[in-house]
């Protein structure tokens, strides 16, 4: 599986972004989809994933209300529409696959997944 992430870019505190995660290699999608957020020297940092099935989601609670993770199954696309951006949530933005499992719970650890994304840079202004 191969994963395309796309969206990022330079934003004002407040403003919105929508990234893309897409997958291709193969025609169905992973079970579960995440997205996780690294800032330069420090460790990739899990923000939301989605189930395939049924597009339960969970997401890290710094982001709860702010941001939502989607999915669209017949086009192998994840997306995570960011609203109310601040300055702490610059980072470049990753989206991860796996296929082991979709148990609730499952994928919050950047160890669960096998597949990465190249990362899409975030930067929010003040």
């Amino acid at each position: 599986v191969q994963l395309q992430a796309s969206g990022g870019g330079l934003v004002q505190a407040g403003g919105s972004l929508r990234l893309s995660c897409a997958a291709s290699g193969r025609t169905s999608s992973p079970l579960v989809v995440g997205w996780f957020r690294q800032v330069p020297g420090t460790e990739r940092e899990f923000v939301a994933r989605i189930r395939r099935r049924d597009g339960m989601a969970s997401y890290a609670n710094f982001v709860k209300g702010r941001f939502t993770i989607s999915r669209d199954n017949a086009k192998n696309t994840v997306y995570l529409q960011m609203n109310s951006l601040n300055p702490e949530d610059t980072a470049a933005y990753y989206c991860a696959a796996s296929d082991r499992s979709d148990a609730i719970g499952y994928g919050q650890l950047a160890d669960s997944y096998d597949y990465w994304g190249q990362g899409t840079l975030v930067t929010v202004s003040s």
